[in-house]
This record gives structure tokens, C-alpha cells and sequence, in this order.
């Protein structure tokens, strides 16, 4: 006979299989395929041919020419750059967050009302939502540009509509600012918002014996309490950075103009379906993988020294 504790332990298992198997088929196997593919050269036509690791170092290597070193993929180098630059808007993106929770988190009548409606757009549909901004920069009757237009007749000065989406200058502050109005009132805000709710009430009962204004109370109570939420926020805001860009890109620019919006997620899928270059759209992945992983790390042994954690 089986003992109880040996009963339970088989019942666990057999209720973490399912989700077991799913990691196993679902994850853990493509996870290994794709490193596997990345040392071969395979456009689905013929034959995969082991090139072992020539696929990542003519992703990472460099080559002198004329006294100077060029890289041997400059594409890659290039949406690299792209990615990076677009990732420069997640600090406002937080803060924006921040401050919209700070306000949903008020006892006002309606307050459920407006916080589905900032966040609507996060359950929006993707494409639908690239279609409308693609509508609002386009540079013959876009909205935006055709206000700057009444603007300045009203003004009585000239203004000439904006190129947003075919200019190198504006194509990726275009991207980084419709980005900034999805996210401001999406899962970060919400997060907040629970964070904020989370804060003890005595805390603030203290602070405001100590003669505290509501500016004080926010740097001593609110942010030192809600930063293990802003840590988290901030790590998967990274991670969703380097591994994000390609509807955007796909529905609105097509990675142009001049490859100024191709990020290395686009870049992995015209690798992939546009130039049949399998093994080396594995590489890219796994760089990114591996680079991801280095960010998380290093993120997770020197930042979580800045996060507080309220003992009850």
C-alpha cells in the first residue's frame, strides 16, 4: 500500500502535467530546435548545411577595411540601434503610468468608468490600432497634420505638415509616441494602481503626524512602498523592449524608410519568411535571448537593492 504522503505527492504531479507537457512541446522543445538550427545554413528548399558557428559570428564579427573596423552584418548593427532608441521612451512610459494610477486611485464617483477607459486601448486590437495612428500621421490629410495646417492659417504663419512616417527623423519618435499612449494606461497603470492600494493607511497617518505635505508623503510612504511594483514594471518593460517593434513596423512603415523602423524582432522575421535565411534568424533570436538574459540578471543583482519591502 501506498503511503499518503506518496499519494499526494503522485496527485500534484499528475495535475502539473498538463502544464508540464505544454512547456515540454510548446517551449522547451522549439527553444532547443531553434539553437539547433542556428549552426546550420537552411533556406526550407534544400538541404540544412552545418556551418557550426558561422551564422554568429558574421552576426557579431567585424572586419577591417581601410584601416577601420565595419562590422560584417551593419543591417543588424543598425536595427541593434533602432531597438535600443525606441526603448528610450519606457522611463516616461512608467512615469506617465505612475501618475495616471496616482489619480485612478482616488475616491471619486466614476472612477471605475475612467479606468477602463484608459485602459481600452491596451485590449485593442494591435493592427486596428497601427491602422488608426497610420491614419493620423499620414502626411496628405492626417488628422495631426491637417491641424498644424488650420493652426497656422489661424496664426497667420505657414506650417507645412509633418513626414511622420516616411522621414528617418520622425519615423521612430512617430512609433515612441503612439507606444507612450497605449502604454500610459495599460497593465503598468493597473499595477500601479494595486501597488498604490497596497500601501498601509497608518503609514500615511504617520507621515502626516509628522507634519508631512502630500509631496513628502509620496518620496517617504508612496514610492519607497510601491517600488518592488516599479522594479517588476521596469524589468518586463525591458524584456517587452528588445523583444517588441514588429507589428508597428509590419503594419505601418514596413521597417522603413531606410530601415530607420526595422527592430530585431522585424529583422528576425524577414530573415526568416521574407529571405528564407533560417539559421541565421536563429542566431538573432538567440542573441537577443542572450542578451535579455544579461540585462535581467544585471538588473535583478544591482537594482533590486533599490527596491523597499513593507514587513506586516
Amino acid at each position: 500500500m501506498l503511503r499518503s504522503s506518496t499519494k499526494e505527492a503522485a496527485a500534484g504531479y499528475l495535475f502539473l502535467l498538463p502544464n508540464l507537457l505544454g512547456f515540454l512541446v510548446f517551449t522547451l522543445v522549439p527553444v532547443a530546435l531553434s539553437l539547433s538550427l542556428s549552426l546550420v545554413n537552411w533556406d526550407m528548399l534544400s538541404a540544412p548545411k552545418f556551418v557550426g558557428l558561422a551564422n554568429f559570428v558574421n552576426l557579431l564579427g567585424f572586419h577591417s577595411e581601410r584601416g577601420s573596423f565595419i562590422p560584417n552584418d551593419p543591417l543588424f548593427w543598425k536595427c541593434v540601434g533602432n531597438t535600443l532608441f525606441l526603448m528610450i521612451v519606457i522611463p516616461v512610459e512608467m512615469m506617465v503610468a505612475l501618475l495616471l494610477a496616482l489619480a485612478m486611485n482616488q475616491k471619486i464617483k466614476g472612477i471605475k468608468l475612467f479606468r477602463t477607459l484608459y485602459f481600452l486601448p491596451t485590449i485593442t486590437n494591435g493592427v486596428a490600432i497601427c491602422l488608426l495612428w497610420a491614419w493620423l500621421y499620414n502626411y496628405d490629410f492626417g488628422l495631426l497634420n491637417n491641424l498644424m495646417v488650420k493652426l497656422g492659417g489661424f496664426l497667420n504663419v505657414s506650417f507645412k505638415g509633418i513626414p511622420w512616417l516616411t522621414s528617418t527623423t520622425w519615423s521612430k519618435p512617430s512609433l515612441m509616441i503612439m507606444g507612450l499612449w497605449i502604454a500610459m494606461g495599460g497593465y503598468n497603470m493597473i499595477l500601479f494602481v494595486a501597488a498604490l492600494q497596497g500601501v498601509p493607511r497608518e503609514l500615511y497617518e504617520a507621515a502626516e503626524i509628522d507634519g508631512a505635505d502630500p509631496w513628502h508623503k509620496f518620496w517617504s510612504v508612496t514610492w519607497p512602498m510601491i517600488s518592488p511594483t516599479t522594479f517588476f514594471i521596469a524589468i518586463m518593460a525591458v524584456i517587452g523592449g528588445f523583444q517588441g517593434g514588429f507589428m508597428q513596423a509590419y503594419v505601418m512603415t514596413g521597417g522603413g524608410p531606410q530601415r530607420s523602423t526595422t527592430t530585431l524582432e522585424y529583422l528576425i522575421y524577414n530573415h526568416l519568411y521574407s529571405w528564407q535565411h533560417v539559421g541565421y534568424a536563429a542566431a538573432i533570436a538567440w542573441f537577443v535571448f542572450v542578451f535579455v538574459l544579461i540585462i535581467t540578471l544585471f538588473n535583478w543583482r544591482f537594482g533590486g537593492r533599490l527596491v523597499q519591502y513593507y514587513h506586516y
